[in-house]
Formats: C-alpha cells, sequence, structure tokens
C-alpha cells in the first residue's frame, strides 16, 4: 500500500549543538495531527569509508570514542567538506586516518543512523587500489591500522571494542556486494 505523506502545517525550529532542532505540526492521511522532532546536520554529510588492502583485507582504525570513553575499533568515517564529493572525501579522511590513499573510490549507497528522528545520512564508500600517501588530520593522534580478513568478519562483530552500527552494516554490505560483483 502506498500512502500520502503527512502535510506539514507548520516547522518550528531551534539549534542544538551541531544540529537545528525541527518541530513539524503533522497531519496524516486519516486526519489525525501530530508533533514530531527531527534533528537536521549543519554540513554536507559524511562518509564512510572501507579501504580494501586487497580483495580479502579491511583496513579498520582504532581511534579514542568519545561517547563510550574508550577507543573503538572501526572504518575510517569524516565530514564531507563544502565543495566535496563524497567520493573525493572518501579518499581525503582514508589518507589523513590510515596513511593510504585509493586509486578507485565508489559510493555503494547511503546510511541513515535513525531516519525516524534525524536526516543524517553517511555514504558508504568503497575504496581498493590502495597506496601509502598520508595528510594531515584533525585527530589528535596517529590512529592505529588494523588489517581486518573479511571472512573473519563473525569475529569481527563479537568483539566489544567494534560496535559502531554503521561499520557494521557496512562491512556486511561490502562483504555482499564483492561476492555478487566479483572482478568489479
Amino acid at each position: 500500500m502506498t500512502r500520502r505523506l503527512p502535510i506539514i502545517h507548520g516547522i518550528t525550529a531551534h539549534d542544538a549543538g551541531p544540529y537545528r532542532m525541527e518541530r513539524l505540526d503533522l497531519e496524516f492521511g486519516n486526519g489525525e495531527r501530530r508533533r514530531y522532532e527531527r534533528l537536521h546536520g549543519r554540513g554536507h554529510g559524511a562518509v564512510a569509508v572501507v579501504p580494501m588492502l586487497d580483495d580479502d583485507t579491511v583496513l579498520l582504525v582504532r581511534e579514542y570514542a568519545a561517547g563510550m570513553h574508550r577507543y573503538e575499533l572501526g572504518l575510517v568515517k569524516g565530514r564531507i567538506d563544502a565543495g566535496e564529493t563524497p567520493e573525493h572525501a572518501a579518499n581525503r579522511e582514508l589518507m589523513e586516518e590510515a596513511g593510504y590513499g585509493a586509486n578507485s573510490v565508489q559510493v555503494l549507497r547511503a546510511l541513515t543512523l535513525a531516519p525516524t528522528y534525524m536526516s543524517h545520512q553517511t555514504h558508504l564508500v568503497l575504496a581498493r587500489d590502495l597506496y601509502p600517501r598520508r595528510l594531515p588530520g584533525d585527530e589528535p593522534e596517529e590512529l592505529e591500522v588494523v588489517p581486518w580478513k573479511l571472512d573473519a568478519l563473525h569475529e569481527l562483530i563479537l568483539r566489544e571494542e567494534f560496535s559502531e552500527g554503521r561499520s557494521i552494516a557496512a562491512l556486511f554490505i561490502v562483504r555482499e556486494y564483492l561476492r555478487h560483483h566479483a572482478g568489479c
């Protein structure tokens, strides 16, 4: 069944740190009225990069995660700067965080975090044909680069230090993509 989107009768907004909080006055197709809240990120989006060292090995990075106050293992991630494409941002972040560039960068899809109340999207980028190249980044310390075999993904997803949802989803998506698009 295809539903008509709710009618937005009004939007009020205020700043909420790095986000803009909006309150929507909505009317659904059945006449019900509700107020919903949503967060809009400031900026141009983000990238999560899956850098493939070879056909079977992904490069992960270990960095301090303030939200959990621990070191977290995950993918190279970062903001898309003004004027950048997701591909350019992915390659820049890869050089800053992992010390590699990629001759091949391919956006596979966008991922959302919490689409019921956030507009933020992260572009999932597959990076291949890597070469050593380091750019200065904004991290306070050099990140540890950890090679991981995709066929050991079942072990990685059970590690406490690997908990970020975008990284978990991205690795499963890339693993399946590579299985079904071998030679691409």
